[in-house]
């Protein structure tokens, strides 16, 4: 008896959760075009592309996750900022006083603004960081990863800022 309680529990919890009845966010606009801004880094290191290459991935990840059109200017809703923060640290140490896990730190400062709802326009900073070995350097496919789980995140928390009614 107690198995079979579990399994109509399991059963129940999959319908709910997974046939999308309960959703913990759901892009909702009136909006039909928008821009983003070339986003200028005025951190103090700076990652040459790195720029471009987050004002891509933020471009890419709004076509593929709505219906907007992307144009260059008049745009419904308008993404524009800086990175203002591009930071390698230790985040532990060894005994020998040596980095053991390095933590890239990256803050971007973003400001939206929606033509049809100027109550919904912000600006706020969206942080996000990727940890590595200590002994690693953040260069070649390691470098790669870490950019595109930081863009992947940082363009995510953008759009559910934005777009997302919870």
């Amino acid at each position: 008896m107690k198995k079979l309680k579990y399994i109509f529990l399991i059963v129940i919890s999959s319908l709910l959760f997974g046939c999308g009845i309960y959703s913990l966010s759901e892009i909702t606009t009136t909006a039909k075009t928008f821009q983003v801004n070339y986003f200028q880094n005025t951190a103090r290191l700076i990652e040459p592309g790195f720029e471009r290459d987050f004002t891509i991935a933020l471009q890419d990840l709004i076509l593929n996750q709505t219906s907007l059109s992307i144009v260059n200017s008049g745009a419904d809703l308008t993404y524009e900022g800086e990175i203002t923060e591009y930071r390698i640290s230790p985040t532990t140490a060894t005994a020998n006083s040596t980095a053991a896990q390095n933590r890239l730190s990256v803050t971007v400062k973003v400001r939206f603004y929606n033509k049809d709802d100027g109550e919904k326009d912000f600006e706020q900073p969206f942080s996000f960081f990727f940890d590595y070995e200590g002994q690693a350097l953040l260069s070649g496919s390691q470098k790669a990863t870490a950019h595109e789980e930081i863009f992947e995140r940082l363009t995510q928390d953008i759009i559910n800022a934005s777009l997302s009614d919870w």
